[in-house]
């Protein structure tokens, strides 16, 4: 991955470009400094994960620095990315974060799975975007190349106001990978904050890096750090209600995992709600959450709903 998409960020960045390494086993630090003597490393003790990693390397950092973007190492960027991104928070003076347009480099001219055109959240914790919907993913024609509020930023590639970072904690250590963004997004905007996407700044991911969109781990921990977000970020009356719900459609979504024969998966979503109630009160931020009303940015009630009974498949269909 560093190899195939730092020599982008290098040619296209003009701010300083630091690789947090999560205590890797493969070489990656020996390689960095062979090849790309000129990026800061910060090296971390553990494998804290996507959440817990940031966190350790941006205290590191904290007090150095305006604005954070926070890429993966599987992104290729573009011209004047990271001063677009900054640019634009420097405008708003109530924004908090910002995404840039984010399409797939495995599949030229399509959006993205992480992120696409903007991120939203439906009152029952499903997230979707402008560009994709579960698995249906829209062809980029420009449709998304606009400014727009939305629920949360990618973690893929995000640009943040330090101060606001801090402000609530940084990232939920808890979720360790997958929807700890819209956490934090959701935090920033209980506060008010605003939470942006920019279509005019274009990103390429390749995506599956860490874990394949195939893999039960992956199914695990993206319903579990579903109700996790939920919990946190919900009135306890409005979450109990709407768990009960969850439990339903999360059956429901572990008989159809196990009817195409991935049992691995519908035993991973059974047991993300054991693992949601392990770590539900070992909580590092939650005094931070401040109940958001329900309903999004989008104002969608059930993206599942729209999707799946109503047959729209795609944002502009909503």
């Amino acid at each position: 991955m560093l190899k195939r998409f730092l020599p982008s960020v290098l040619l296209h960045s003009s701010y300083p470009i630091i690789v947090a390494d999560n205590a890797s086993s493969d070489g990656s630090v020996a390689f960095l400094e062979l090849n790309f003597p000129s990026v800061q490393i910060l090296s971390m003790p553990s494998n804290t994960g996507f959440a817990g990693g940031y966190n350790e390397a941006l205290k590191l950092v904290e007090g150095q620095y305006e604005f954070y973007i926070l890429l993966n190492s599987d992104v290729e960027v573009t011209s004047s990315w990271d001063v677009d991104l900054v640019e634009f928070l420097k405008s708003k003076p109530l924004g908090s974060s910002v995404q840039p347009k984010i399409t797939s480099a495995l599949q030229s001219g399509y959006f993205d799975y992480a992120g696409a055109g903007g991120g939203f959240i439906d009152s029952l914790g499903y997230p979707y975007c402008r560009g994709r919907i579960f698995n249906t993913i829209e062809r980029d024609s420009g449709q998304y190349d606009d400014v727009s509020l939305v629920d949360w930023s990618s973690g893929a590639c995000m640009a943040i106001k330090a101060i606001d970072y801090h402000l609530v904690g940084g990232f939920d250590d808890r979720f360790f990978a997958h929807m700890e963004e819209i956490d934090l997004c959701w935090r920033l905007r209980s506060l008010k904050k605003e939470i942006y996407y920019l279509g005019k700044v274009e990103v390429k991911h390749l995506g599956g890096g860490t874990l394949s969109r195939s893999s039960p781990k992956k199914t695990y921990l993206n319903f579990r750090n579903s109700l996790l977000t939920l919990y946190k970020n919900k009135t306890t009356v409005n979450f109990l209600f709407v768990y009960l719900i969850r439990v339903v459609l999360d059956l429901i979504a572990s008989t159809v995992f196990l009817f195409q024969g991935k049992a691995k998966d519908a035993i991973s979503v059974l047991g993300s709600h054991l693992g949601f109630f392990k770590i539900k009160n070992k909580s590092l931020n939650k005094d931070v959450a401040l109940k958001l009303p329900a309903v999004s940015t989008d104002k969608k009630t059930s993206i599942l709903w729209l999707y799946y009974i109503k047959r729209k498949k795609t944002y502009t269909q909503l």
